[in-house]
């Protein structure tokens, strides 16, 4: 072989390399995509295919040095809740972080992320009044006490500088709220009060802190991981 023929397969060679693991990326992706699809209600294998790829973008951004990382940690989560969605208060946010982490190994894995994202975005109201009732039981002991409630308002509401003392207002506000949705009267929300009480009046779903996003926030990540990764 002539130095000008060697010279232009070396040059090739990791262009045709490229391509050949571009094509197994996307045969990979595709195939992962079809296993996770199969839990999934409200993506479509496409929709999917845009989140691993999302996915895999987040995974490859600087983590703690030393640390093993299984998936997204919490808080490259919260920062991707902060960024996307205007979250800011950490008690909601650890409790959707806690949500999306089903295998509560500390870790939101890319199934998780993607079943996760399917009922925080797309969720019917039946998904989503679950969603929110697990955001909200702090301690995960299937109830929201007076003292989970009293810290998760304490957070979210703005006291005024003149209030004497503002956690008695916070103190009645659980009382006021604990008058209408605890049905069963025994001083704290079980899942049917929480559930009974949200169908009653649909405002209620996000009664202890905003957990859901917006529309306007939901089309703009939307259309940014769906409609902008197909365009590349």
């Amino acid at each position: 072989m002539s130095t000008l023929s060697l010279w232009k397969a070396q040059r090739y060679r990791p262009v045709r390399l490229s391509l050949k693991m571009s094509a197994m990326n996307r045969k990979l992706i595709q195939t992962l995509a079809e296993s996770i699809s199969k839990d999934v209600e409200h993506f479509n294998k496409t929709e999917i295919e845009c989140l691993i790829r999302e996915f895999n973008v987040l995974m490859r951004e600087p983590a703690a040095v030393g640390r093993t990382v299984n998936g997204l940690d919490r808080g490259k989560f919260r920062t991707i809740l902060h960024n996307n969605f205007g979250m800011t208060d950490d008690i909601i946010m650890d409790g959707v972080f806690r949500t999306f982490d089903k295998d509560t190994d500390s870790f939101v894995n890319m199934k998780e992320w993607i079943e996760g994202l399917s009922i925080f975005l797309r969720g019917t109201l039946d998904e989503k009044i679950k969603y929110c009732f697990h955001v909200y039981d702090l301690n995960n002991d299937n109830y929201i006490s007076r003292e989970e409630m009293f810290h998760m308002l304490k957070n979210s509401l703005v006291r005024q500088p003149t209030d004497e003392d503002p956690d008695e207002g916070i103190k009645d506000l659980v009382e006021i709220t604990l008058k209408k949705m605890d049905h069963d009267h025994d001083g704290r929300l079980s899942f049917a009060d929480f559930e009974k009480a949200v169908r009653e009046e649909n405002l209620l779903l996000e009664a202890f802190g905003t957990c859901i996003p917006d529309t306007t926030s939901i089309e703009a990540f939307e259309r940014n991981i769906f409609q902008e990764k197909l365009d590349q």
